[in-house]
């Protein structure tokens, strides 16, 4: 049992894989920690890892026994930090602190995959008790170790308290260069006074977690679009794992350098068995996901905001899990009979896909930027775009050298509507656009499925597109509903409809909308 006498900075309750990792993380900047999980053997297990990998002087990290012996352990007012499954356990843990004695001003923060709506509710039913606080963190298990991305939201004032802790851990970012700066081992620090922390306030309680639950939609899309790259070079082309990992990291080089290009490499490239078979190759292909890729594709939905790559990616997810099925429709349905590309044209194509990878995720955080600049207005939030793409730089998954064009894009216009509005998006886009109409066409007539890829691309054709097809839609729904439309040569407002069960199918104004 440990001393009681010891007073920790911080308390820390849930100690799996990321916890523990955080654990260790705040331990390497110099905080004393109280931790307790419901598993001993969690508990012993961090403190055993602390004791290996910082011998010298006192341990960092006090193992407690109950929610009542945590807080004696912190100094007041307490700072909890809380890393447990998002839902129901959050709340137990809460009522479980206020049944050992936790005071009004001290902090609870919640660091788990919340649902945002649940954040603000909480952050009301637990004024009386403690000030909730919510940080989403973003870069798994090696980003919790060594600097995560932070997205804190909620209480300015315990945003005060917690701002020095949070900019001591996350993952920092060279100021000149705008790359990551790199820490690797145990008790390696990196401070604010050598880099830009990628942690910083977002906004009210929710932001935070409505901003990582976007991240995790944009993350679902940029996977699922290199997945299909990757599928197009093994069927298409026929390329081994080892050749499609050569060309991916080639890729990495230049624009499209990113952490999630970055980890395919490593993972096309690894065999674990003696037969020399790509690991790739042992994995079932069938994917899972914790919901906040549904999420972000709901909340689109919600506020009227066109993501549909993100929406393809979940929908991606959804039809792998139908494997059964799959293979029993293979040998049913006909694909292409399209003669393969000879090696001439081979790397013609790669070019070509190349561009369109690039100008897809373009459009994907275009998306999510979008999404996020909506909600911002639906729920009065001030959310500052180019500092979140900034937190974005290092630490999390989707941190890629693009996100600082997207940090510029908003510094030179933080009322940005759309990425694709931006001068250096819209070279971009202009410059590579036909050779990603060129992938995708060929793409499709290999047979190979690209629908985050396509979608993207249709996204692209849709928003530089002064006249859609609505107008024979909104005539469809007036003469099957009578939903009425406006017209073009009429003031904006103005609703019309024709009597379409008359033989004079007369046009006549409605009214006007308000």
């Amino acid at each position: 049992m440990p001393n009681s006498d010891v007073l920790c900075d911080i308390g820390f309750i849930g100690l799996g894989v990321m916890g523990k990792n955080i654990a260790l993380n705040l331990a390497d900047n110099g905080y004393k920690i109280a931790v307790f999980d419901l598993s001993t053997e969690r508990v012993n297990q961090a403190i055993e890892q602390d004791r290996l990998e910082y011998s010298e002087g006192e341990p960092r990290i006090i193992g407690c026994s109950s929610y009542t012996e945590l807080l004696a352990h912190l100094k007041a007012p307490h700072l909890i930090v809380l890393s447990v499954p998002a839902g129901a356990p959050v709340d137990q843990v809460c009522q479980s602190l206020i049944g050992a004695g936790i005071q009004p001003d001290d902090i609870v923060i919640d660091t788990g995959n919340s649902l945002w709506r649940d954040t603000v509710e909480r952050e009301q039913t637990y004024k009386s008790d403690f000030i909730f606080f919510s940080s989403a963190v973003s870069g798994g298990e090696v980003g919790a170790r060594f600097g995560p991305a932070l997205m804190p939201s909620g209480s300015a004032y315990a945003w005060t308290r917690i701002k020095p802790i949070w900019q001591a851990i996350a993952a920092k970012v060279d100021r000149e260069t705008g790359k990551p700066i790199e820490r690797t081992a145990p008790g390696q620090v990196v401070t604010v006074e050598q880099g830009s922390a990628c942690a910083d306030y977002i906004g009210p309680a929710g932001a935070g977690h409505f901003v990582k639950m976007v991240h995790n939609g944009i993350e679902y899309a940029d996977m699922q679009i290199i997945c299909e790259a990757y599928h197009v070079l093994r069927q298409g082309l026929g390329l081994s794992a080892n050749e499609i990992a050569d060309i991916i990291e080639h890729w990495n080089k230049g624009p499209l350098d990113s952490y999630l290009m970055s980890i395919s490499v490593e993972v096309l490239r690894h065999k674990p068995l003696d037969d020399d078979t790509p690991l790739v190759d042992l994995i079932l292909d069938k994917a899972g996901q914790k919901g906040t890729g549904l999420w972000t594709a709901v909340s689109s939905l919600e506020v009227g905001c066109p993501a549909p790559t993100i929406a393809q990616a979940v929908y991606a997810r959804s039809i792998s899990s139908f494997k059964s099925l799959r293979v029993k429709a293979e040998p049913l349905l006909d694909g292409s009979d399209l003669a393969p590309i000879d090696k001439a044209g081979q790397q013609a194509f790669i070019d070509q896909l190349h561009d369109a990878i690039y100008c897809a995720k373009i459009c994907a955080y275009a998306q999510g930027f979008q999404l996020m600049s909506l909600a911002a207005k639906e729920y009065n939030w001030q959310l500052n775009f180019s500092s979140i793409a900034k937190i974005w730089r290092a630490g999390c998954i989707i941190r890629a050298a693009f996100l600082q064009s997207i940090s510029d894009a908003f510094t030179r216009d933080p009322e940005l509507d759309n990425l694709l509005l931006d001068e250096f998006f819209i070279s971009q886009l202009n410059q590579h656009q036909l050779n990603w109409r060129k992938a995708v066409a060929q793409s499709t007539l290999m047979g190979v499925p690209v629908g985050a890829i396509s979608s993207a691309l249709a996204y692209y054709d849709s928003m530089r597109c002064g006249v859609l097809p609505t107008n024979l839609l909104q005539g469809q729904r007036d003469y099957f509903g009578a939903h009425t439309f406006e017209r073009t040569d009429q003031n904006t407002g103005k609703k019309y409809h024709v009597e379409w069960s008359t033989d004079e199918r007369k046009l006549v104004e409605i009214g006007t909308t308000s």
